[in-house]
């Protein structure tokens, strides 16, 4: 059974549009972590939640949408694009809040204080860019997983394990880092599946663009990601301790290996035919925003591991510590 809406409705500072396709065992399951129930500290501010169903072969049902709280609605696009853009800003065109938060792919379960630390970097910062840190459910990352017998059934065994909802940031105990996510929270990343932005940042940016066609948007996502980071004034915001968890539901980029090099060169071409240049991830300094969890420690110690390595990363500061002495910093002598 969902959470219900403890709270009246207000008119909403902050819309979320999640994009969903043929997702009716995964999309409840995300909705559920958008509730004011599961949501921490939901009540110091407003939000609504539109779904926008990109024209599933079984639609979705508006009851079922409804039935998570009174700020939930549901767009239904028929004969829609295989590319979610165009579902995302007419979305976003629905909306109400003058705060933006995207979730492209429906099939991304939110950790707990995901929407308190976004307000919170709306308060510290004119105009903040929110990101989340993406996980998959599972062992390692599904494409690599299913190969090893993980399943639907699996992960429905692993989120009563750790019961969920009620421990809804246990999550990340069953979870691993993605591989646009794969350094942690110390290191630039290529996108974000969950992430928030003004209304007049999103309108400047005219929106996601419509010209990636290929089905999932391609790297369509990405480019937004990297518009609005590099945007003049943005302050690039991560949220320390918080993540957006994918489901298994057999989507573009976690169903299938073998031809998945030729694809990602293929989505490569479509960047670089539409921006003239090939996609390059953002290097903007992140500021960390949240509350350090005990069960997001393995994967605070696996991102840097994994930074450290890829960027055949020294100690240098040990050497300068066995050479002058901790006593001269504590003594404050000059060493």
């Amino acid at each position: 059974m969902p959470f219900k809406s403890r709270f009246r409705r207000r008119p909403a500072t902050t819309s979320i549009v999640i994009v969903a396709y043929d997702m009716a065992r995964e999309i409840p399951r995300t909705l559920e972590t958008l509730t004011t129930g599961y949501q921490q500290h939901a009540e110091q501010f407003n939000y609504e939640v539109i779904v926008v169903d990109n024209g599933s072969p079984q639609p979705l049902d508006e009851g079922m949408v409804r039935a998570f709280g009174d700020n939930f609605s549901l767009l239904r696009i028929d004969n829609a694009s295989p590319s979610p853009a165009a579902a995302v800003n007419q979305g976003v065109a629905l909306s109400h809040g003058d705060r933006v938060g995207i979730l492209i792919d429906g099939a991304r379960m939110l950790s707990p204080g995901v929407l308190h630390w976004a307000d919170q970097a709306f308060k510290l910062f004119p105009q903040p860019v929110v990101a989340t840190l993406g996980f998959h459910l599972g062992p390692e990352h599904q494409r690599e997983a299913v190969q090893q017998g993980y399943s639907r059934e699996v992960e429905d065994e692993l989120l009563r394990r750790i019961d969920w909802p009620a421990q809804g940031h246990r999550l990340f105990e069953i979870a691993c880092l993605s591989g646009s996510s794969r350094y942690g929270w110390h290191a630039p990343l290529a996108e974000s599946n969950c992430l928030f932005l003004s209304r007049a940042l999103f309108d400047a940016l005219d929106g996601f663009e419509e010209r990636f066609t290929s089905p999932g948007g391609g790297l369509v996502n990405l480019d937004f990601y990297k518009r609005a980071c590099e945007s003049q004034g943005s302050q690039l915001v991560y949220l320390l301790g918080e993540g957006c968890f994918h489901q298994l539901h057999g989507g573009t980029t976690t169903g299938g290996a073998g031809a998945e090099q030729r694809r990602y060169h293929h989505l490569q071409a479509e960047y670089e035919g539409i921006r003239g240049t090939p996609h390059r991830v953002p290097q903007n300094q992140p500021v960390l925003l949240g509350q350090a969890r005990p069960e997001a420690n393995w994967h605070v110690a696996t991102g840097t591991t994994a930074l450290a390595a890829n960027n055949k990363l020294e100690q240098p500061r040990a050497s300068h510590w066995q050479a002058v002495g901790l006593e001269h910093y504590l003594t404050g002598a000059s060493p």
